[in-house]
């Protein structure tokens, strides 16, 4: 397989992907301030950097990732002194709903989260150094600032020029444009109603780039593979953190950079002005399946801005229903085949399965992608003929049996296992590699149809399958107890009236609720009671749960 090579924003090259020492990729990502929910801005950049710890633990590699939670700064003691709160006990609720909203999208969590508040010694510890060379100076009123002049390489990863800065100006906001670069705050002297810590340099709070540089390197030493982050962070904070973490270490800060861009929402910047701003919640409240959220943000790379729209999310759901209906299909013709089952027994392993679906074509590169490109796929579906005949729109007698080896798909089954992993390996190219997973499903479900698929083209899908699902993880179904977790949240917070009334219906059935119904409707029409069967089968439609009858048994699926 080709080396994982990724753009390097630091330079501004596509470089390998290539640990420096123990095979172990060593990376910091940028966490959250946690001073309000997470936003579907702020998730793509997670969703995106998960994708890259999955896959290169797929290709071989261990991991140390280090993401650190920003849990004092100037909004989040902003917003505690409006709600009148000590920063700990506010911070402590919305860390816990980004922790929840991580998991609800199948974020892996990161080996370690560093939380500021707790590595405050570390980072006075690194001003103390700063200040022994006089890089760091302190001002009259006992804050504590670096020096940009002192490192003639400011500048070097977001291209900033420095020519016309005025020598000794200060900024002692945390985030400001690239037009007020100054010497930056590193400590920030007490003030009256502000959270702040008694030190060897003061009574103060720390500023928020010197965080995540003292926390990287004690986590990750001072030079390490890779670090992650949104597009927004470039500058300052990025800047910053290079030029505080060189001039301390004499050694390069992270090897590699790795930048998500922004996106747009129905073609617009989001902002609560524009009224297109979403959390994941309030996604989950209006009845979108977090699945669909996390499939839609990959669904294009990271590197390009996305225009993130509901049809986009309604295509995305599509996708994944016909992805689990092929996994679902694959696995019952695995257990149908002797050869198939013994290898499983053998190993252990088998095809994920759960109420599934295909569709999402590849992803144009335009500048700002747009979602509604999936809809291709979703339309075609299985049907699409690429290189291989179908005998009828319906599945033939033949469908469950299995003949030689078909030598036409086994070859696309190779082809096409090598180009998703090339797309990934390629700056991690998302739509590319989901184009050939698609190329896949349409093309054994026609095999399927017609009767040519062995045994040993069952075990390549199931095998492609499930490298495909350690990077996407969208197979198993985890929708309905994550949107029910987000109905029971809004209810604790008093926002009922945000929960879509539909949403209330189809999940007020279980699934063992359901699993019982289908069980007195195979009861009814064993005894032939169809008019019974029918009943069930409409109650449950109008609590939005489809069913679907086939040789296997009968699945079901909400809406």
């Amino acid at each position: 397989m080709p080396a994982i090579e990724l753009h390097n924003t630091l330079g501004g090259r596509t470089e390998p992907l290539t640990p420096e020492r123990d095979n172990t990729l060593r990376m910091y990502c940028c966490g959250p301030t946690v001073y309000d929910y997470g936003h579907i801005g702020n998730f793509r950049t997670f969703l995106h950097v998960d994708v890259l710890r999955r896959y290169a633990r797929l290709r071989g590699m261990n991991l140390l990732h280090v993401m650190n939670i920003t849990d004092v700064e100037d909004k989040i003691i902003r917003n505690a002194n409006a709600a009148g709160m000590p920063i700990d006990q506010y911070t402590a609720k919305f860390e816990r709903a980004f922790l929840e909203d991580m998991d609800a999208l199948g974020v892996e969590r990161p080996e370690i989260l560093a939380r500021a508040t707790e590595n405050i010694p570390e980072m006075v510890s690194l001003i103390e150094r700063l200040a022994s060379e006089d890089i760091a100076y302190k001002t009259d009123d006992g804050s504590w600032y670096f020096r940009i002049d002192r490192f003639p390489d400011y500048g070097k990863l977001s291209g900033k020029d420095l020519e016309g800065i005025e020598d000794g100006a200060r900024v002692d906001v945390d985030e400001y444009a690239k037009d007020s670069a100054r010497d930056f705050a590193l400590w920030k002297a007490c003030k009256p109603g502000e959270a702040s810590w008694d030190t060897a340099i003061g009574c103060g709070r720390p500023g928020w780039h010197i965080e995540c540089s003292a926390m990287a390197m004690k986590h990750l030493g001072p030079t390490f593979d890779l670090h992650a982050g949104g597009e927004d962070l470039m500058f300052p904070h990025h800047e910053n953190e290079i030029a505080q973490s060189e001039c301390a270490s004499h050694q390069p800060f992270a090897r590699h950079w790795f930048h998500v861009r922004f996106l747009l929402v129905e073609g617009k910047k989001m902002s609560k002005s524009e009224g297109n701003f979403y959390t994941l919640r309030d996604l989950l409240l209006m009845g979108h399946r977090a699945s669909s959220i996390r499939f839609l943000l990959l669904s294009v790379p990271y590197r390009h801005q996305m225009n993130f729209t509901f049809d986009g999310l309604t295509e995305s759901a599509n996708a994944i229903d016909r992805l689990r209906t092929f996994a679902k299909r694959l696995h019952s013709a695995s257990q149908s085949n002797p050869a198939v089952s013994a290898a499983e027994a053998a190993t252990g392993s088998s095809t994920r399965s759960g109420n599934h679906a295909a569709s999402a074509a590849q992803v144009a590169t335009s500048a700002v992608q747009q979602p509604a490109a999936l809809a291709a796929e979703v339309a075609t579906g299985p049907a699409q003929d690429r290189g291989f005949s179908r005998r009828g729109d319906k599945p033939s007698a033949a469908a469950t049996e299995f003949g030689t080896p078909n030598s036409e798909l086994a070859t696309l089954l190779a082809q096409k296992r090598e180009a998703y992993h090339a797309a990934l390996s390629n700056d991690l190219n998302t739509a590319e590699a989901r184009a050939a997973i698609f190329d896949v499903v349409r093309a054994v479900n026609i095999a399927l149809d017609n009767g040519t698929v062995s045994a040993t083209d069952l075990e390549a899908t199931r095998a492609l399958l499930n490298d495909f699902d350690a990077v996407f993880d969208v197979l198993t179904d985890r929708d309905a107890a994550t949107t029910q977790a987000a109905i029971d949240w809004a209810k604790a917070e008093g926002r009922e009236a945000s929960i879509a009334p539909e949403l209330l219906n189809t999940l007020s059935l279980s699934d063992a609720d359901i699993d019982q119904l289908i069980a007195e409707r195979n009861d009814a029409r064993k005894r032939r009671n169809f008019a019974r069967a029918d009943a069930i089968r409409n109650e449950l439609l109008e609590k939005g749960i489809l069913l679907e009858d086939t040789k296997a048994g009968v699945t079901w699926k909400r809406k």
